[in-house]
């Protein structure tokens, strides 16, 4: 697993690479915020998680449970997703707004086009709305 990206990975440069392009600007990976978001936007008061959708146990085609080592990865995948509740959570009581863009919208059979994708975001960034999730199996 050492060999695991936790930053940096495909979907997360995808994403930068298009918000970057339509002149958004953000921080990335705050080590002091409650789940070191992947993108912060700290003049909207915006955060944003791209998840990996096996890495935080998403119920869409992409997810699926390993055959080997069961328990362990029922238990580490559990976790993953409770802490994101919990981080989500305490961010918004912060008065942050949460965006949670899943894998699955960006790759697979069900991904949304890139442009769309990107268009609900920078709608969400400049709305009021405290919290917004894009799948790709809408």
């Amino acid at each position: 697993m050492s060999g695991i990206k936790g930053v940096d990975t495909k979907p997360e440069m995808l994403i930068r690479k298009a918000l970057h392009a339509r002149g958004l600007r953000y921080r990335l990976h705050v080590k002091k915020m409650q789940g070191k978001p992947d993108l912060v936007f700290p003049k909207y008061k915006a955060v944003m998680f791209v998840h990996g959708c096996f890495w935080h146990k998403h119920g869409c085609p992409l997810f699926k449970w390993p055959k080997t080592r069961e328990e362990f990865w029922r238990d580490k995948l559990t976790r993953n997703a409770s802490r994101d509740v919990a981080n989500i959570q305490s961010l918004q009581a912060g008065g942050w707004r949460v965006v949670v863009l899943w894998e699955c919208a960006l790759r697979g059979k069900r991904k949304l086009p890139i442009d769309k994708v990107v268009d609900e975001c920078v709608l969400w960034l400049l709305s009021s709305r405290q919290f917004l999730e894009i799948t790709g199996f809408e």
